[in-house]
Parts: C-alpha cells; structure tokens; sequence
C-alpha cells in the first residue's frame, strides 16, 4: 500500500502554511486535507475552507462527529435514575495545634498513602450532604432538552451536561483530535501508512515548547510538524509569499480563527460581540439548554468562575454573574473590570484590526 499524507486545516494561517508546505513537497494529488468541524466555527471560516479549495484545486474532506447514541444513553440513564446515596462536602482535619495534618487510617488502623507513597490527610463530612440521583424536577427539565440538535458542539454539551472548561478542554479531544484519529486508523486498516501533518509551533503555548517536528506514534502512524520553529508572522508571511489570502477574521482583530472558543482573550470577546452579535445570542440560547441538561440547573459558557462566586450555594446568582452577556459587559471595561473603556463606542466596528499587519 501506498503512504498517505493527512494534512489537519483548520482555517488558520498554521495549518495553511503546514497545508502548503505539503503540496509543495508531494503535489496536490498525494495530499488529503482534513478539516474537523466543531459545529462552533464562524461562517467566515466555512467560507475561507471554499477558497482554499478553489485557490489551491484539492478536496477537503469535512469530519463531523454524532453524539446520538451518547445523548440516548443518558436520556435512560436520567429517567431511570433511582440512587439513594448522598454526596458530602469534606473539610482536613487536623491536631489541636490547628497546623499538624491528622492521617487517615484504614480498617486496620495503617496509615493510608497516595499512589506517590505521600500520607492522605483524614477528612470528615460536613454538612447534611446532597442527594446523588436526580429529582423528579430536575428529570423534566433535562428530559425536555436532551434531543439532538444537528449541532454536534451543542450536542455534545447536552449529553455532558456542562460547557467544556480550562480544566477539562473535552471538546478538542471529542470533537477533533478523535475524528482525525479515526481518520487516520481507517487508512491504517486498509493497510497504508499515514503521515498526519499538524500546524504546530512550539511558541504556541507553554505546553507546546518541546514539540517534535517528527515522530512514529504507531507501527504506521508518523506525526510530521513542518513550522514547530516558526512564529506566526513567519507563518502569515509565507502564505502572503505564495500569494494565498489568510482567513478574514486576522483583519479584524482575532489572534486564532479556530471555533468560538472558552479561551477568549477580552479583546477578542469584545471583538466577537460587536462584530458578529448573533454569534453571542446564539451561545446566550446554548447556556439556556445546557443549563437545563445540567443536574445543578445552569451552565455557562466560561465556565471557570471568581472564588467569591464560586462559594455561592444559589445557582441563579451564578448564571448571573457569569453567563455570556455579563462577561460581554465585562470585555468592554479597562483593565480591572470596573470601569468601561471610552473608546470601544468610538471603534468602528468593520474597520481593519490586525496584529498580523495585514491592515496595510
């Protein structure tokens, strides 16, 4: 069998350039152009996919993952939910100096260790704890919205119950990283080698900085990261080299143009809400339907909240304080969050903003 070269595209000017590099080396004919749809993406992004098709003459191929079958599971599993344990918040306990940590022992009077062979610190319940299985009121509500909606980011927030967080990025590995990866395997299985191709720069991220440009991952698996060395101007610049447009929404004030993603800056909040204000309303009505597949009741797009709020028992005074159109509020201020910046009115909103110098 043959090799095949399986190049990731996300819309950006990485995965462009990485997508340049390897036609410039096999052709267009040798490469296979993936592009992972998150169900979260801007028009204009679908749309740039278009031109790059026409601009460079190949195919990519849209994965697009389905979470029926999740979403049914937990249909039956809310309705039929009977548990009767409770869950308990905890507190350390510790000597009568207030300072000594008490062990915890087990049956037999051992002191208990972790898995790294520290001692575990004793803890006792507090409180009169929380039913583990779901009311009645709250099965009605979930029940209402656990549908699937031909959105598979929406989708796949309803079967979590939950919106994806800094901690706990599921949606990266559920809505890309497994669709590429399954991809990738059916080739394997019909006996080829596959060499996926990432856009990945070591300067990205802090845990990105040891990023290889080659290695084998499997018996007839490789992972090839051409621009792990470059910067993003070099990346830019390239593009503009061989004469193909970056994607729209560089002009316009974004640093990445992946999905509308928890991992906003403020500038780039404030950018999306007063370039492109139905994509907000669009995640207001998200929060809304999640929140209802949600055993706690609310779900919020930035899902990581203050310590003074996450302290609060009551749910409303959280969704409040931290749904989508309070932290718009909260992009249009100075630094600090309280006071609200003069020159947001002023900024006109279809004008040119970019840090990629592509203004000029």
């Amino acid at each position: 069998m043959t090799v095949k070269h399986v190049v990731s595209v996300s819309g950006g000017k990485d995965s462009l350039a990485t997508l340049l590099i390897a036609i410039m080396r096999f052709g267009v004919a040798n490469i296979i152009a993936i592009f992972c749809d998150t169900g979260n993406e801007h028009e204009l992004t679908y749309e740039y996919l278009g031109y790059l098709e026409r601009r460079l003459g190949l195919k990519i191929t849209r994965l697009r993952a389905s979470f029926i079958d999740e979403i049914a599971g937990k249909r039956k599993f809310v309705a039929n939910d009977q548990r009767t344990r409770r869950q308990y918040d905890t507190k350390p306990v510790f000597e009568a100096d207030g300072v000594t940590p008490v062990p915890k022992r087990d049956g037999r009077g051992a002191v208990v260790l972790d898995k790294k062979g520290r001692t575990v610190q004793k803890t006792v319940k507090v409180g009169g704890g929380r039913k583990v299985r779901w009311t009645n009121k709250a099965k009605r509500r979930a029940l209402s919205v656990l549908h699937p909606t031909g959105n598979v980011f929406l989708d796949l927030c309803l079967w979590k119950g939950r919106f994806p967080s800094r901690k706990a990025q599921f949606c990266t590995e559920e809505l890309k990283r497994n669709m590429a990866v399954e991809f990738q395997m059916e080739l394997m299985d019909q006996g080829h080698t596959v060499v996926s191709w990432q856009g990945v720069r070591r300067d990205e991220s802090f845990n990105r900085r040891d990023a290889k440009s080659f290695e084998r991952v499997a018996p007839r698996l490789y992972i090839y990261r051409p621009i792990v060395d470059w910067t993003a101007m070099q990346a830019i610049e390239f593009a503009t080299l061989h004469e193909i447009l970056a994607n729209p929404l560089y002009s316009m004030g974004f640093g990445r143009v992946g999905c509308f993603c928890i991992n906003q800056s403020k500038e780039e909040l404030r950018q999306w809400a007063a370039r492109f204000p139905a994509h907000i309303g669009r995640i207001g009505d998200w929060e809304v339907r999640v929140g209802m597949a949600s055993k706690r009741g609310f779900s919020t797009f930035f899902a990581d909240a203050p310590a003074d709020i996450a302290k609060v028992s009551d749910r409303r005074i959280i969704f409040n304080e931290l749904n989508v159109w309070t932290r718009i509020q909260w992009a249009k201020t100075t630094r600090g969050g309280k006071q609200y910046s003069l020159l947001n009115d002023a900024e006109e909103t279809n004008a040119c903003s970019s840090s990629y110098a592509l203004c000029e």
